[in-house]
């Protein structure tokens, strides 16, 4: 597809007016106070990797609900210190794969820890985790985006925003990570979720949200005929009577709500051509991010974004901040 949103002039200023829900903070406060009624039990299981630099961990955590969420902490065999962690979330469909799937941070250095993504990992990489709350909500159209929707408190993404969150405590509580220096980060879906927890924890080091997913709703079901937000489209074409419902449990859920509460150092990422994830709505989050920013921009590029050029920018992006 060809540039078919906003000329870049415009979505550099694009800066659209927020639809927040009057009780968004109490919402969340309530949401991640009864996530840690629950221990957090994390455990840290090392298993043979055949990496010879690299030790693996296979991760679980009690996440909404004191549900076990699975993932990957990975870090280099060679430390004389707590290392900086970056925690990643996974795109729309995947699961945490395996370890030699996510070699990159370790390598460059630093512990990372992969969060399985609940319910997901049947599309491209696969997943460990359950989603125990996913029966016997009302109709959904096929994929995640309907799940629960008429209601926020049983939407899909309270649930894995709150296993987000307990991921980066997880993460804070292996002795080898430094829990003063953590950097979230993830591309489509994964930089949704990222831009939920820059929104929902206040003492990141740095965000990195790439070509991100869920953010600014009612104008991707609008622009777009591509899925996953297509999900949300074919859902109304059948309950045509649920748009005002939808809408009001999706506000609680919009990227651009948590990036107005987001104080890290952010690098976005965009891709002019993705029809996946519109540019206007990734400027939206971005235009609203409350924090220290900068975004790099792929002009001829679809929702892969920059790719692995993207990558060597996070790198020197977490270089700079790690290395001051």
């Amino acid at each position: 597809m060809a540039i078919f949103d906003l000329p870049l002039d415009q979505l550099r200023t694009y800066l659209p007016a927020r639809d927040e829900p009057a009780d968004f903070d109490s919402f969340w406060q309530q949401t991640l106070a009864e996530a840690r009624a629950h221990p957090l039990a994390a455990r840290f299981e090392p298993i043979a990797s055949d990496l010879t630099t690299l030790e693996v961990f296979d991760v679980t955590f009690n996440g909404y609900g004191g549900h076990p969420i699975k993932g990957w902490l990975i870090l280099p065999r060679r430390r004389d210190a707590a290392l900086p962690c970056v925690v990643e979330y996974i795109g729309y469909g995947g699961g945490r794969g395996l370890p030699i799937d996510w070699l990159l941070w370790a390598s460059a250095g630093y512990a990372h820890l992969v969060m399985d993504t609940r319910g997901q990992g049947s599309s491209w990489l696969r997943g460990d985790t359950p989603d125990p709350e996913a029966q016997g909500n009302d109709p959904h159209y096929p994929g995640f985006m309907t799940r629960g929707i008429l209601d926020p408190h049983t939407y899909y993404y309270r649930r894995v925003f709150t296993d987000a969150v307990r991921a980066v405590e997880a993460a804070r509580a292996h002795p080898a990570v430094d829990a003063t220096r953590i950097a979230v980060t993830g591309g489509s879906q994964g930089g949704g979720i990222t831009l939920a927890v820059a929104g929902l924890l206040p003492d990141l080091q740095a965000v990195l949200p790439d070509v991100p997913f869920l953010c600014h709703y009612r104008r991707a079901m609008e622009i777009t005929d591509s899925y996953p937000y297509q999900e949300l489209v074919r859902y109304l074409m059948i309950h045509r009577e649920r748009e005002e419902r939808v809408l009001r449990t999706l506000a609680y859920f919009d990227g651009v709500n948590f990036a107005a509460r987001a104080t890290a150092p952010a690098l976005f990422s965009v891709g002019l051509m993705d029809e996946v994830c519109p540019p206007s709505t990734v400027f939206a989050a971005y235009n609203h991010y409350a924090g220290e920013k900068d975004i790099r921009i792929w002009r001829y590029n679809h929702h892969e974004g920059g790719a692995s050029y993207q990558t060597l920018e996070k790198l020197r992006f977490l270089r700079a901040l790690w290395s001051a």
